[in-house]
């Protein structure tokens, strides 16, 4: 199966559509020429957050988390790792919930970190709490199918 996905470039955010065979192949943008997939989490803001979810044909797990909570922190580096494994089948996001108060409030965030998984624009899963990047990576491929 060779169909065309949509994916949103993380550094100009330009929609690039890529043959689903080339996905492997670390392919760049169209627009900006710099790797569609970066092996790190992407920071969202309310300015590019509804790209970024309605547009990638990909699914797209998205850390709420704040700057202040210790178990936020201490889940980063496990969310990088698992953002190292999951690419290029998922999208890994973080939304500092203390500078996107609306986000917070649209997906009704009651305690951080939260992971929320969505696909072809909404949301199909939310855990929250700390975790490893193992049980990240579980967690994510339990629910996007």
């Amino acid at each position: 199966m060779n169909e065309s996905l949509h994916l949103v470039c993380p550094h100009c955010h330009t929609t690039n559509r890529v043959k689903s065979a080339d996905l492997p192949n670390a392919p760049n943008c169209g627009s900006c020429h710099k790797p569609l997939f970066v092996a790190h989490s992407l920071a969202l803001d309310e300015g590019n957050f509804d790209r970024h979810i309605s547009r990638n044909h990909i699914a797209v797990l998205v850390d709420f988390w704040a700057p202040w909570c210790g178990p936020c922190l201490q889940m980063a580096p496990a969310f990088e790792q698992a953002a190292a494994q999951l690419e290029p089948t998922f999208r890994l996001a973080k939304v500092d919930t203390e500078a996107c108060k609306n986000l917070s409030a649209r997906f009704n965030i009651r305690s951080i970190p939260t992971l929320a998984l969505f696909v072809n624009g909404c949301e199909v899963a939310r855990q929250p709490g700390a975790m490893g990047a193992a049980d990240i990576v579980r967690w994510a491929l339990a629910h996007a199918k």
